[in-house]
Order: C-alpha cells, then structure tokens, then sequence
C-alpha cells in the first residue's frame, strides 16, 4: 500500500518534502501530486474516488489560506485524510487550520499542526502499520530512538 501526499499549489512543496522523506526513510511507497480544491476541482474528485482502487491507503493533504484540499479529498474518499495546513497569508496558518478541521459529522479529517507534514508522515505510516508488519516494526524502532 502506498500513501498520497497531495498539495494546492507547487509552492507548497518545501513545507510538504518532510512528509516525502519521512516515508522514503520508512520504506513506504508514495506519490507527490499538485491540485487544488479551487483551481483543479474535478481533478481532485477524481484522484480522491480513485485512490483506493490504485492502491493507497491515506491520503495527506497540504493547503494554505482557505484550505479546502483535504476536506475536498474527504468528501469523495473513504480513506483515511490527514490534512497539513500550511502558514501561507499574513494568518499565519490559522486560517489554514481553522479551514482543515472545522469538517461536518462523517466527513473527517485527522489534522496535524501548521506546518507539520512530517507528523502527517508518521501517522499514515503508523495507519499502514495496522497492516504492514514492517512498518510497525520501524515505527517502534523509530519511536525507541526517540527516548533517547
């Protein structure tokens, strides 16, 4: 199974490469796309209806401003979504995080901090380990390194 990392807007890229490192140190394959919930609606709708069927398992979406992408992608997926709101205005991010976590009843997105796409990382990693062994063992060994 392999993890999507999704952004709105190519200068998203520098706050969204920790999610892509953090899988590549884990082993776990993943692919890096660009759409916008506002200006690529349909090709969001498209490529979140058809994840599960190409093989990913989560699905982790950067945004800044308004921030609709990982709600976007929630809405028309029954993968798990964990949305990255990206400081990208003068808000400083919380209008990026106000946007990914206010979602209705049923639709839900898990929501890291502002700019915090590695965490988004470690937890579709730690999703996939429910079912991948070797993931859940170096997330154990990342965990224990971490003490120290």
């Amino acid at each position: 199974m392999k993890i999507a990392i999704l952004m709105g807007s190519e200068k998203d890229s520098e706050k969204m490469q920790p999610a892509a490192d953090v899988l590549a140190g884990f082993g776990i394959s993943h692919e890096v796309h660009v759409m916008s919930a506002h200006r690529t609606p349909q090709r969001v709708a498209e490529f979140a209806t058809g994840a599960r069927d190409n093989g990913f398992g989560a699905i982790i979406c950067g945004a800044g401003k308004a921030a609709h992408l990982a709600g976007a992608v929630a809405a028309h997926s029954d993968l798990p979504v964990i949305g990255v709101p990206i400081a990208a205005g003068k808000l400083g991010g919380m209008d990026a995080l106000l946007s990914t976590v206010q979602m209705p009843t049923g639709i839900p997105v898990a929501t890291v901090a502002v700019d915090s796409a590695a965490n988004a990382a470690y937890l579709a990693a730690s999703i996939l380990s429910l079912h991948d062994e070797k993931v859940a063992d170096k997330l154990v060994e990342y965990r224990e390194s971490l003490k120290g």
